[in-house]
């Protein structure tokens, strides 16, 4: 074991496996409750190239080139979220514009810009938000099926133009009564 491994708290943060984290969860991580112990931990850690500073109070182990963007996104969001909408609906190739930002769903509207990429941030009320029909989750976070993506827009704007005629319109409306919007 190396000298560096040898720190309980370096130990940790390399058993835990995630590659991102808020104050708050370094602070559970090592069990250290007072302020003024944990942010000069922290301040080491980052000055010793451990942790590497994305935002105040947000880090990561890797260079954030190295991290999925969905998912440094919603881990962003400190808050449940969702890839949906115009993102996942260029993916499938139900829309063909160039889409400048990664469209999350979360219970607040936001928009947020780490290094090179976007994010717009969509409010949904939490009662659709949380019904996790189509929804479809992975280590890199939780993602809308296609289905669920047009429903998603439709619930946001209802007129949308789709750019393809081959959609499952019976599934889209299945999951729209499912959601209840």
């Amino acid at each position: 074991m190396t000298k560096t491994l040898k720190d309980s708290k370096l130990k940790l943060l390399w058993e835990d496996g995630r590659k991102l984290y808020h104050t708050q969860d370094l602070a559970v991580l090592w069990g250290i409750q007072n302020p003024n112990t944990l942010y000069p931990t922290i301040g080491r850690y980052v000055q010793r190239g451990f942790l590497k500073s994305i935002y105040k109070g947000f880090y990561s182990t890797v260079p954030i080139k190295q991290i999925d963007p969905v998912l440094l996104g919603l881990v962003a969001l400190r808050n449940y979220g969702y890839l949906s909408m115009e993102t996942v609906l260029a993916e499938n190739g139900i829309i063909f514009q160039d889409i400048k930002y990664i469209t999350l769903i979360s219970s607040f509207s936001k928009r947020i810009k780490i290094e090179n990429h976007n994010f717009l941030v969509r409010k949904m009320k939490e009662d659709f938000l949380y019904n996790e029909t189509d929804i479809i989750f992975s280590e890199n976070g939780a993602r809308a099926s296609a289905e669920r993506a047009i429903a998603d827009m439709l619930y946001f704007n209802p007129n949308y133009y789709f750019d393809t005629k081959d959609i499952n319109w019976q599934k889209v409306k299945k999951i729209q009564q499912k959601i209840g919007y």
